[in-house]
């Protein structure tokens, strides 16, 4: 008797340390469940964990029951209450709120801006030549965006929007004249709102430096190592560069935007960290 209760408290004991090394990591789920753009970051993360289990334990990756507005997932993140991991755009607001892992995820892509505009308006952006011909229409914005002040410090009449799902009836309401978006965003923005009459423009990028990164809270040091870890093991030894080129949600991107039959406008971006890694070549891609 005297050796099973032995038994069985050795195998409580082993089963609490397996239990006490999985990981559960909450991430946001995105609004329309079908997304590939969030699902590469999802795969994505799950290849930089998968990388370092054997060293640091398992992991389940649990998106939460709910979508929350980037404003408030960054709020909740900041808090340490019910996220675990984001990713969104640097800025240096953001850095000081949150802690970032400096591994850009889309190699720097997310810095080339194509706009949501109007159907009607095509003729009139496929005519503008140069940055001062642009910056006479309005763009349209989050309020909270890093690219907001990125826009207004290049010279941009900018309308700041707090509700992220009334850009698209201001502009067809004609409150605003573009909205530019992230490279790999705007054609399933077009598709959710169909009845808007909006399209992508197909002529003009803005360009400028805006890494994309996973971020954790400020005391999550643990977890922002594993993940810092297990994306530059991905790097190394190609398992990055092979998700990023075959992924639906990373891969169609170059080929949608059509960037080699576009204008380029740089920007400057005054947001940017000082500590972006902007001189480490192996995690930028050039597309131009």
């Amino acid at each position: 008797m005297r050796k099973l209760v032995l038994l069985l408290g050795l195998l409580t004991t082993f089963s609490m340390v397996v239990n006490s090394k999985e990981l559960s990591i909450n991430y946001v789920p995105p609004e329309n469940l079908a997304s590939d753009s969030h699902a590469y970051f999802v795969d994505l993360l799950t290849l930089a964990l998968e990388k370092t289990r054997n060293i640091d334990g398992d992991f389940t990756l649990k998106p939460l029951a709910f979508h929350m507005v980037q404003s408030r997932a960054i709020q909740e993140l900041a808090k340490g209450n019910k996220v675990d991991v984001y990713w969104t755009m640097t800025s240096l607001a953001r850095e000081k709120k949150l802690l970032p892992i400096r591994v850009p995820l889309l190699k720097g892509l997310f810095g080339y801006r194509i706009f949501l505009i109007r159907e009607e308006d095509r003729q009139k952006f496929a005519s503008i030549n140069s940055l001062d011909e642009l910056k006479l229409l309005v763009a349209g914005q989050g309020s909270d965006w890093p690219d907001t002040k990125i826009l207004r410090a290049n010279g941009f009449d900018v309308v700041g929007i707090t509700d992220y799902d009334s850009i698209f009836p201001m502009l067809q309401r004609r409150r605003v004249d573009f909205v530019p978006r992230g490279i790999s965003e705007p054609w399933g923005e077009v598709k959710r709102h169909q009845d808007k009459n909006l399209i992508v423009e197909e002529t003009i990028m803005l360009q400028y430096p805006a890494p994309m990164y996973f971020f954790v809270n400020q005391e999550n040091t643990a977890l922002s190592e594993r993940i810092e870890k297990g994306l530059n093991i991905a790097i190394e030894d190609g398992s990055f560069e092979k998700l990023f080129l075959s992924h639906p949600g990373s891969s169609e991107i170059l080929a949608k935007a059509n960037i080699e039959n576009r204008k380029i406008f740089r920007l400057n971006n005054p947001v940017l960290p000082p500590e972006t890694p902007i001189n480490n070549k192996k995690f930028w891609i050039s597309v131009d």
